[in-house]
């Protein structure tokens, strides 16, 4: 399907796979007969592709450190494809103190004053790690291959965690703005100690900025496997984001971001209970669960 997609979209075909990944989409990185060295992303379309593609093209056309868009996303079938420019190099910022927490935490104040002011219809359903706010039946976004698995396998404090952080998250009233709810480690690159590219653009989702700011002072870390930086980390993290941003979170908001920490966490855990994978996350959180829900008024 790739090759005459890129005849087709790109007016040229590819002639070498420059590597390949798989996960919740398909990415190539492909050479192109005319030159250009292009990569092809390809997901099961959910009809939120569009927004996050634009914000995309957005950002990449004000300097933000992305890889530019270079065709609208096109329907093939039950698949959303688009094309971008490839944007290669730069390494991973490996760590989880307080001091890689600020370095994260400034790349995320500047990316969402950037997204502030793009407009788009929100790109919903969110994530599902993002998705405390389903309305499906039960604790858990409804979530098929995981559903239809030994849900017992799941720890009790993993689902009490959950329960707890989402009933505080529902119970705000804050206003959803655009961000970026995968903000780890294996999805930014760098070089020369400066921020080099930020990936993973179909992971924008529609929730309250505290809350995206609170799951990304979680998750900066994570590389292979995710887990749950140390609440001093997450708590530099947090304070960095204000004082770049230039506003106070309120009461509600530092608690929304505390809750926040512990669903994106909780989602993660339960992934490695059903998978059968050691408890990496599932440790952080059972070691974490109690301050984080005090933070968040839980």
């Amino acid at each position: 399907m790739i090759p005459s997609w890129c005849a087709e979209h790109l007016g040229s075909a590819p002639i070498e796979v420059l590597f390949a990944r798989e996960s919740l989409s398909e990415v190539v990185g492909l050479r192109l007969a005319d030159g250009r060295e292009v990569v092809v992303k390809a997901r099961e379309a959910e009809g939120r592709e569009a927004s996050c593609v634009a914000a995309q093209v957005w950002l990449a056309e004000r300097g933000f450190p992305c890889a530019r868009p270079i065709t609208d996303v096109v329907p093939a079938g039950s698949l959303a494809v688009h094309a971008e420019e490839s944007r290669p190099g730069g390494e991973m910022l490996l760590g989880d103190t307080p001091d890689v927490a600020r370095r994260y935490a400034a790349v995320f104040a500047w990316l969402m004053r950037e997204l502030a002011g793009v407009i788009v219809p929100p790109p919903l359903p969110n994530p599902r790690w993002a998705r405390w706010d389903h309305r499906d039946p039960g604790l858990w976004p409804a979530i098929g291959f995981l559903d239809e698995r030994d849900q017992s396998a799941v720890p009790a404090h993993v689902v009490e965690t959950a329960t707890r952080a989402r009933k505080r998250l529902l119970a705000t009233d804050l206003p959803c703005v655009l961000g970026h709810a995968d903000f780890e480690a294996q999805n930014l690159r760098w070089h020369d100690g400066e921020i080099w590219a930020v990936h993973d653009w179909d992971s924008l989702a529609w929730q309250p900025e505290a809350a995206l700011a609170g799951a990304a002072s979680g998750t900066f870390a994570n590389a292979s496997p995710p887990t749950l930086a140390p609440i001093a980390s997450s708590a530099a993290f947090l304070a960095t984001y204000q004082g770049l941003r230039g506003r106070r979170f309120t009461a509600e908001e530092e608690e929304a971001a505390w809750a926040a920490s512990l669903w994106t966490a909780a989602h993660n855990a339960r992934w490695e209970a059903l998978h059968g994978d050691p408890p990496v996350c599932g440790e952080a959180v059972r070691t974490q669960a109690a301050e984080r829900l005090r933070r968040a008024g839980a």
